[in-house]
């Protein structure tokens, strides 16, 4: 069996990545992928493999996390609005645009009518929605919850973030996300599905033991952050096996992540934004990672930060933020 990331392109050359499209014919009729925005068809296909792995054809709630919705159709709403002096305006691209449509559009395919939730909440979009679906099964609303998170780019937006600085410039490029040098991110984009039961089933990854969220942290609080989260949730420093870290090579926000990096210099670390880029739901790729090292109990050499490495891999440690705002931590432990 191919091991995971077995085959990879990293992304140091480009200041903008695009995920690979799949084929989407096996899921969505021809007739509706060409009418489709991008995130909703990656969300689509993600989600449905993600039930597809679970063995789960009806879940009882659909939970998305977004930082910016469907850009694409966004744009070109209000692009539409001041070429046609705001008459004779369609109102397809309104209606796809809505943070809520990867969701919504889920959920018809499915003709799920359970409870149905999308969190725009910045870089932890994606971990709000993770921690109600954990809540609605704690609470005995839900037995089984779709969760995912999705972004796309658009052009317009890349061109704002270049014009702010936050996308690395061409002439830095290529660039060490480990070792960076200079100032901005290389902006990426995707989708990643997961399905929270109550139950361990055969097809299960890891349990998921906690997270926390905070918006804001000074530097010298990252490390009481991490401890005060182990301390709660009765976990020591040697108990983790794994540290998943989001570096994205801006120079002036990743101390945020050598401070957790030295915090847990004996424990084997991993990186995974040199893969996927970044965007406000990244941290899907890396939980998606980080639930195959604890399946297939192996680190692929391509996202290793470090040589430590581990017998058996029990418990991971998700830590992710974005310049300076937006922590959280991701506490998982194999079944």
């Amino acid at each position: 069996m191919r091991l995971f990331l077995a085959e990879v392109e990293l992304t140091t050359k480009e200041s903008v990545v695009f995920a690979k499209q799949p084929s989407y014919v096996e899921v969505i009729s021809p007739s509706f992928i060409r009418r489709m925005a991008k995130g909703v068809k990656m969300g689509i296909f993600t989600s449905t493999q993600a039930l597809k792995e679970a063995n789960l054809a009806m879940p009882d709630a659909i939970i998305t996390g977004t930082g910016l919705g469907c850009l694409e159709d966004s744009e070109k709403f209000l692009k539409a609005i001041l070429d046609n002096n705001e008459q004779f305006l369609t109102p397809t691209s309104f209606i796809q645009s809505t943070h809520n449509t990867v969701a919504g559009q889920i959920a018809l395919g499915l003709q799920c009518k359970g409870y149905n939730f999308t969190y725009v909440n910045g870089a932890v979009s994606l971990e709000t929605a993770l921690l109600d679906a954990k809540l609605q099964i704690e609470t005995e609303e839900a037995h089984s919850v779709l969760v995912g998170g999705i972004d796309e780019t658009a052009q317009h937006n890349i061109d704002v973030q270049r014009m702010a600085g936050n996308i690395k410039k061409q002439e830095d490029l290529p660039c060490s996300i480990l070792e960076p040098t200079t100032k901005g991110m290389i902006l990426g984009e995707g989708a990643s599905f997961f399905v929270l039961e109550e139950q361990q089933k055969e097809s299960s990854y890891a349990t998921l033991d906690a997270i926390s969220i905070q918006n804001s942290l000074e530097l010298n609080e990252v490390e009481q952050y991490v401890k005060t989260f182990l301390n709660n949730n009765k976990i020591s420093l040697n108990d983790i096996d794994l540290v998943v870290l989001g570096n994205n090579g801006d120079v002036e926000f990743d101390v945020y992540f050598n401070q957790v990096s030295h915090f847990f210099n004996q424990t084997p670390q991993a990186y995974f934004k040199h893969l996927s880029g970044e965007f406000y739901t990244a941290s899907g790729f890396g939980l998606w990672m980080a639930l195959n090292i604890l399946k297939e109990q192996t680190v692929p050499a391509c996202v290793k930060m470090n040589s430590i490495e581990r017998e058996m891999y029990q418990t991971v440690l998700l830590y992710n933020q974005y310049r300076g705002k937006d922590h959280s931590l991701t506490l998982l432990k194999k079944c």
